[in-house]
């Protein structure tokens, strides 16, 4: 039987909300093809490593509502509805699956290799599935630059990439080592709740 959430669990949902919002901006100035260069891949597994499957996907979640309701946290400080349109809102929606996955792979052991592991194989989640959608709302929906292609599409995300194994790796290995220095100790974690 699923818990609820506690007020702990808010205001640590509350906290990674309010990351992603500061990663989506600290260097979006920064645009390859249509993508802005944000830190909100590192934060978003960070907080499915943190929070847990559940929690880290309801956070997530609660991000792109708080920005689909017209807040300015997306990147370039953009917000409202109309940005479900946006050829890279599929990175937003990706974010829930990012944590999701992250959190599901920790939860059946938490070592570092298994830390670091899940962290990449939740950035290739995010990549593919923000990529496709990207790549289909140019075709379907948006006006796409001249000559588009789906390896253009791959081209645009190999800028970023490198950036991301590396912020990946690190949000690894800094939720197992503030898990088992913090949170193992702490009320936040309950390892035996089902998540």
């Amino acid at each position: 039987m699923k818990k609820g959430l506690r007020t702990i669990d808010l205001t640590m949902a509350a906290l990674f909300v309010a990351l992603m919002a500061a990663g989506a901006n600290v260097s979006s100035f920064l645009v390859v093809g249509g993508v802005p260069i944000t830190l909100q891949t590192f934060f978003a597994i960070l907080g499915g490593a943190i929070l847990g499957s559940r929690l880290g996907a309801i956070a997530m979640a609660v991000y792109a509502f708080v920005g689909l309701a017209g807040a300015p946290v997306f990147a370039k400080f953009g917000g409202g509805f109309a940005t479900i349109l946006s050829p890279t809102f599929g990175f937003i929606v990706s974010y829930i699956f990012t944590a999701y996955v992250t959190g599901k792979i920790i939860e059946r052991k938490r070592t570092l290799p298994v830390y670091i592991l899940a962290a990449l194989i939740a950035m290739a989640v995010n990549y593919v599935f923000g990529t496709n959608w990207m790549y289909m709302a140019y075709k379907l929906w948006f006006t796409a630059p001249e000559g588009f292609t789906y390896q253009m599409a791959w081209m645009w995300m190999a800028v970023p990439l490198p950036k991301d194994i590396i912020l990946s790796i690190f949000a690894g290995v800094l939720a197992h080592r503030l898990e088992h220095r913090v949170f193992a100790r702490s009320h936040f974690r309950n390892l035996n709740r089902t998540a």
